[in-house]
């Protein structure tokens, strides 16, 4: 190796695992989730603090994760629903006693409450599907013919 190989190799440095990478769950893959909701929860999981806190702005949020204000809102929305985060609301009290909207201020849930959530989507939809089945099936049994609500192909 030449000398001056060996020097570009040994002047660079691997970034410390500690502060320069999110570990993500591993699970996060396996609960349905969009590559946007994703991204905006590891956004958000990058920047809490030791509570599991923080404070970005949709604006900020979206210029992190290129998407506009609107489509952060619908997926922060989407996110807290899968219990993945909660947002609560603050205010800023001045000093002349005024009371303003602050931030919002997101908390990473534990991850287990998500699996749960997401777990019991999926039971349900299980459920319901049974049940369709089994009122095709007596419905068949009684020589009835069968028609999905939803269905309007006449």
């Amino acid at each position: 190796m030449s000398k001056r190989r060996k020097t570009i190799y040994t002047s660079w440095s691997m970034p410390d695992p500690a502060t320069n990478y999110v570990p993500l769950p591993k699970g996060i893959y396996r609960i349905g989730l969009s590559g946007e909701e994703i991204s905006i929860y590891g956004y958000l999981f990058s920047l809490e603090n030791e509570n599991y806190q923080c404070w970005p702005s949709y604006k900020t949020i979206g210029k992190a994760v290129s998407m506009s204000k609107r489509t952060v809102m619908k997926y922060i929305a989407m996110l807290e629903e899968k219990c993945l985060i909660r947002v609560e609301h603050t205010e800023v009290i001045r000093k002349d006693g005024l009371k303003y909207n602050g931030t919002l201020r997101y908390t990473i849930r534990p991850f287990r409450d998500a699996e749960d959530y997401y777990n019991r989507q999926q039971l349900a939809k299980l459920e319901q599907d049974a049940e369709k089945w089994r009122v095709q099936k007596e419905l068949e049994r009684r020589s009835v013919e069968f028609t999905p609500a939803g269905d309007t192909a006449s």
